[in-house]
């Protein structure tokens, strides 16, 4: 019999149990929707949450699906355990079936018997399975599965066994649905045992060793998890199963591990060519091999689903990955980026299950070899303080690494702390993690603190006009409204009355005013009432989104609680806003369009007077590309698109194709903006306002396109009366750019080269005079040359005009003295005190080293620096100070060599 693909025992499962009634559902994004409990998606069950708490619902009963998930942080890491294990993974599939208060244990049971033994016929006599019988004594045993094992199967009664809350009770996280489980072993045999020379080790299943591995969990939903660790039963009763798509595959290809597998030995083979090792030495280094294959698969699907390297949340975890696997990479041997086709094959082996993969896969390519670059520039920086700095504890005698210069590394240079902690060992260091996590916390405190000063002034004010209120929001239909004032604070206090030129903030039973969200400024406008008007310049929701609150002041008379007033919005900045937000989405729409569908909004600001829209993509645009996505933008302007919003179900929209934001969060029930005829070309979740038709928005100007972080990038643009005013703005400096360089408009540019080719030799005769300057006065600090111990010195200030002249002039010293040499510069470039070192390789070995000499006379005046063993650039300090600490280098040395 034929060996089955992993592409084909995926569909096997697919298919037994879209037999049985189940619905084939599509798999979650890696990023969780409208769940802020967990980091990513780590396990199936996760976009059917709502239902397990009664508090959504899906169409069908049952489904199945093959997810895939990610483990690691929080509860459920596999981190540490990836490489050294055979069946741990970072990025791995879920395969599941559901029921939704529909069948429960005994149909799960006889199902998951059925697939097993007879469909892909394991040995019945190796299959054992464990129920739940609580530790804690508070919850029954699980009778009622056992009886079921026993009626819907033949399985041998002595392989079913019962273990406590750690095995056999399942949660996703800290909170949520939960239920006792019934886990499926295989016993692979004693020949799999890894710990056969440990004295006393007995095989048990949920043991130590390898023998016995879990393959599919039965969890049945029946509870609640609550904060305090309290069980609350749940509305109904649901099924909820995870089989480790990568070990079933193992066991249906009958290979030894995962790895073994079509998933990923053609990775592993990958890995072995790019590196031109023998088959023992890919062997000797299987570890690592391993790490590699499993990152790469991690990074193309956490990239595939917009989530970029970065310091906080779940881009850290991206970047802490590739990081991971690159420290690996090149202790294997590798010299550069390599990451890049490792997730190439990925994509291909995965990509037509997993489609985005294949949809992004130059975004995702390319976002890899990037962050690799960028690391690898990190890694010489870091290495080299990271070297510095044991080299300076090997001296003192000490062999922990402070726990504060491990944060720095991390917070100012990007170094994992498990980086850190690598590289450390293998030199014979500790690392003080717990001075580490403690300089964590200070830092993440003094963040907390500086967001509840921020916050501080809102939520008071939250709190003195009614939090729990509920204000109705007219704004989609109109622009003013008769309106009754339900609370007034002024100066943080409640009051009944505030009086002209008060500073006041107001609640309204119902309200035309657009309170800030999703990147859209608040509306502002005008409260009249009968004695007074409110001027209002902002509009927020600080207590969440059913609780408008208006900002402003008193600019007539009196206004009171209780009194009616006319609610009116400042219709023209309104329609501003308009134009920008349905501009986004044009926006966006034509940056997919131009640049591909890895294309993803990562956030935004729509105001009166411009519009930002911030998206995944790995490097600048070209200016053509530029060109290209204004032009499309203005096509559709052009067109006179209508622009209709209807209300959905968030799953409906969802699975129809709109595009939702990672990020935000969606109600149950969502509102849809389409731009476009029958056929919409632009579909998007949005509570924003909009115009009714593109024709509205004008003209569109993009005013600047910049990066933000890495695979991040940023559009600037105007529209309507600010792009006008742009236009006429610019063509007035055009006609006097014209005027003062005596010339016709469309002459300006040429006139411009001219004047710039007449600055270029100016500035190029400027330069060979400076250099003329810097080596006449390094020839004469070379003809003054010192001799400290058996070392010839060359030290001084000179008058570099820049720190690339500094440094040429160590050249200049490394033609002159082939060995027995030390040179140490300095200069005063703009008031900053520029320092440089060179060493010759010959003295490295005799004790003298450049990055020792030069941090060692940049404290003289209070700088720093570092560098190599040859060669050290660095400064800072008190610039008075340069010809102090250049005489103290004869000392240094002297020092050094003693």
């Amino acid at each position: 019999m034929s060996v089955p693909t992993s592409s084909q025992i995926r569909q096997q499962f697919l298919d037994f149990f879209e037999a049985r009634g189940h619905t084939i559902v599509p798999y979650a994004p890696l990023v969780p929707q409208n769940d802020p409990t967990v980091l990513f998606t780590n396990a199936g069950m996760l976009q059917f949450k709502d239902v397990f708490l009664g508090i959504g619902a899906r169409p069908y009963m049952r489904a199945t699906d093959s997810q895939k998930c990610l483990r690691v942080s929080g509860k459920h890491n596999d981190l540490e355990e990836v490489g050294p294990s055979p069946y741990h993974h970072t990025l791995f599939e879920m395969l599941g079936n559901w029921s939704f208060g529909d069948y429960y244990k005994q149909e799960a049971i006889r199902w998951a018997w059925e697939l097993l033994t007879e469909v892909w016929s394991l040995p019945k006599d190796r299959l054992y399975v464990t129920c739940f019988e609580d530790d804690k004594g508070n919850l029954p045993r699980d009778d009622e599965v056992v009886a079921f094992w026993q009626s819907e199967t033949d399985i041998d009664p002595s392989h079913i066994l019962f273990f406590g809350r750690k095995d056999n009770f399942w949660a996703p996280g800290d909170t949520g649905p939960c239920g006792p489980n019934s886990e499926i072993h295989l016993d692979y045999g004693p020949q799999a045992c890894d710990m056969k020379d440990v004295p006393g080790h007995v095989c048990v299943v949920n043991g130590d060793c390898r023998r016995f591995i879990e393959i599919w969990n039965l969890v049945f939903i029946q509870y609640d998890l609550q904060p305090d660790g309290s069980l609350k039963e749940l509305p109904a009763k649901h099924v909820d199963t995870g089989m480790g798509f990568e070990r079933i595959v193992t066991l249906l290809q009958g290979v030894g591990t995962n790895y073994d597998t079509d998933l990923f030995a053609p990775i592993l083979d990958r890995v072995q060519a790019m590196l031109y090792h023998t088959d023992g030495e890919r062997q000797a280094e299987l570890v690592g091999y391993r790490i590699l294959a499993d990152h790469a698969r991690a990074l193309a699907f956490l990239i595939g689903d917009g989530v970029l390297p970065g310091n906080e949340g779940r881009n850290y975890v991206v970047r802490l990955i590739l990081r991971r696997a690159a420290r690996h990479g090149k202790l294997l041997g590798f010299d550069g980026p390599f990451l890049a086709p490792l997730a190439e094959l990925v994509i291909e082996i995965m990509g037509d299950y997993f489609v985005e993969l294949k949809q992004r896969r130059a975004f995702i390519l390319d976002t890899i070899t990037q962050e690799e670059w960028r690391f690898q520039e990190t890694l010489d920086v870091g290495l080299s303080l990271l070297d510095g700095l044991m080299a300076d504890l090997e001296q003192a005698g000490q062999t922990v690494l402070p726990g504060r210069e491990a944060f720095r590394l991390y917070d100012t240079y990007g170094f994992p702390l498990d980086l850190t902690r690598d590289i450390a060992h293998e030199q014979g260091f500790a690392v003080d993690e717990e001075g580490f996590q403690e300089a964590l916390a200070e830092q993440r405190a003094r963040s907390r603190a500086a967001r509840e000063v921020m916050l501080a002034d809102s939520l008071t004010l939250t709190e003195a006009v009614r939090v729990g209120v509920q204000t109705n929001f007219l704004g989609y239909d109109t622009s003013q409204t008769t309106a009754k004032v339900l609370g007034l604070t002024v100066a943080d206090q409640a009051v009944e009355q505030a009086a002209k030129g008060q500073q006041v903030v107001v609640v309204l039973d119902k309200t035309p005013f657009y309170a800030e969200a999703g990147g859209q400024v608040g509306d502002t406008g005008v409260l009249v009432g009968e004695h007074g008007r409110i001027k209002i310049t902002d509009t927020q929701t600080p207590a969440g989104p059913d609780l408008i609150v208006h900002y402003g002041y008193v600019a007539e008379g009196e206004v009171a609680v209780g009194e009616l007033v006319q609610a009116a919005v400042d219709v023209d900045r309104r329609h501003d806003i308009a134009r920008n937000h349905t501009a986004t989405h044009l926006l966006h729409h034509a940056l997919r369009s131009v640049l591909g569908q890895h294309v993803q909004q990562a956030g935004s600001l729509v105001a009166p007077d411009r519009l930002r829209f911030d998206f995944t993509h790995p490097q600048p645009l070209a200016p053509e590309e530029l060109r290209q996505v204004e032009s499309q933008v203005n096509e559709f302007i052009m067109a006179n698109h209508p622009v209709r919003t209807v209300r959905s179900g968030y799953r409906e929209a969802v699975e129809s194709g709109v595009i939702a934001l990672f990020d935000e969060k969606y109600g149950d029930e969502v509102r849809v903006v389409s731009i476009g005829e029958e056929q919409p070309f632009s579909r998007e979740l949005c509570g924003g306002l909009h115009c009714h038709a593109t024709g509205e928005i004008g003209l569109f100007l993009i005013t600047a396109e910049s990066s933000i972080g890495a695979g991040l990038r940023r559009i600037e643009a105007v529209t309507g009366r600010a792009a006008v005013a742009l236009v006429r703005q610019r063509w007035e400096s055009l006609q006097e750019a014209a005027e003062r360089l005596a010339c016709g408009p469309d002459e300006v540019l040429a006139r411009i080269e001219v004047l710039q080719r007449e600055l270029w030799d100016r500035e190029r005769e400027l330069g060979r005079m400076r250099r003329q300057q810097a080596q006449a006065e390094y020839a004469s600090l070379r003809e003054k040359k010192e001799q400290v111990e058996n070392v010839q010195l060359v030290r001084g200030v000179v008058t570099a005009p820049d720190r690339e002249t500094l440094r040429e002039m160590t050249d200049w010293f490394r033609q002159d003295f082939i060995s027995g040499s030390a040179a140490v510069l300095a200069a005063d470039i703009d008031g900053q005190p520029a320092l440089v070192a060179a060493v010759t390789d010959d003295l490295v070995s005799q004790g003298l080293r450049a990055d020792w000499l030069l941090r060692d006379v940049a404290k003289v005046m209070g700088g720093g620096g570092g560098g190599r063993a040859t060669l050290a650039e660095g400064g800072g300090g008190d610039p008075a100070r340069l010809q102090e600490a250049i005489a103290q280098v004869p000392t240094l040395i002297a020092k050094k060599l003693a």
